[in-house]
């Protein structure tokens, strides 16, 4: 799966701690360019989902805590949000609590002729992410061939 860049551990490493504080978990940090503009997006979330006055608590504090530590030399924009219902699962812990839900793979290079697999998470086996499909079988992808894996979202 993806790594974070450096800038992004760092940012984990200080911001871990307020959102913590605040019992709320950190899901996942962005440090993206878009347009002309860079930005630092925080995603977290809690037990009962996150609510917007949880971001704003968050983000004052995370803000003041950035300002002091001054880990980003250019400026950038910073969003606190949830995760959406369509979460990524990138922690070992992630794939652990969210074992028997449907999840969305998304792979660098096909597999059997596609990039994108959808089935029931099995879990984390020996460093792959497995699953089962539709058809019953069952799948397993490399960490490292993995771009992505979210909870899929089904209406």
């Amino acid at each position: 799966m993806a790594k974070n860049t450096n800038t992004e551990k760092r940012i984990e490493e200080i911001v871990m701690p307020v959102i913590e504080a605040n019992g709320c978990e950190l899901v996942d940090v962005e440090f993206v360019k878009e347009g002309s503009n860079w930005f630092l997006r925080l995603y977290v979330d809690k037990p009962g989902g996150i609510f917007i006055d949880d971001c704003e608590v968050i983000s004052r504090a995370v803000e003041t805590l950035l300002d002091e530590k001054d880990p980003i030399e250019q400026a950038y924009i910073l969003e606190v949000s949830s995760p959406g219902l369509d979460r990524p699962l990138k922690k070992d812990k992630d794939f652990e609590r969210y074992k028997g839900e449907i999840i969305d793979v998304k792979l660098y290079k096909p597999f059997n002729g596609s990039k994108a697999f959808q089935g029931e998470l099995v879990g984390l086996v020996d460093g792959k992410v497995v699953i089962i499909d539709d058809n019953g079988e069952e799948l397993s992808f490399e960490r490292k061939e993995v771009g992505a894996v979210r909870l899929a979202v089904i209406f």
